[in-house]
């Protein structure tokens, strides 16, 4: 049975209707799915690092923000950082799509000292190489 233009038009109308409530159901369950893998990650990440720093949970929340701002604006914590997403970026950029994730790689080695840091070890150790204790 042939339908009318007007038929025609009313149906392709209810489609791009249906089409539009499928595109915003799909893009709300993605926003849904980031929250979510977002909460997973902090939690786990926090829980790593309570586990690793046991006294830092009896700090309070200001305590705590400064304890991570001296200890992550060090030159050595940036180098560590600086290294570590590079390496990732390396994985990434060599890893087929969607795996990045999974396959996250060994942390980096440390890094060689800087001159300030080499300075105090040779106050450490007189200059001659061997730790001189107290």
């Amino acid at each position: 049975m042939a339908k009318t233009r007007t038929e025609k038009i009313e149906s392709i109308r209810t489609e791009i209707e249906q089409l539009e409530s499928r595109r915003k159901r799909l893009i709300q369950d993605q926003k849904t799915q980031e929250r979510k893998d977002r909460t997973k990650r902090l939690c786990k990440r926090a829980g790593l690092l309570e586990s690793l720093l046991p006294g830092t949970i009896t700090l309070t929340d200001e305590h705590f923000k400064i304890f991570l701002e001296k200890t992550i604006t060090t030159e050595y914590s940036r180098r560590v950082l600086d290294g570590l997403i590079a390496q990732n970026a390396a994985a990434a950029s060599t890893a087929p799509a969607g795996t990045a994730e999974r396959d996250i790689p060994a942390p980096a080695s440390k890094p060689a000292n800087t001159a300030q840091e080499s300075h105090r070890d040779e106050e450490q150790d007189g200059g001659n190489g061997a730790r001189v204790e107290g």
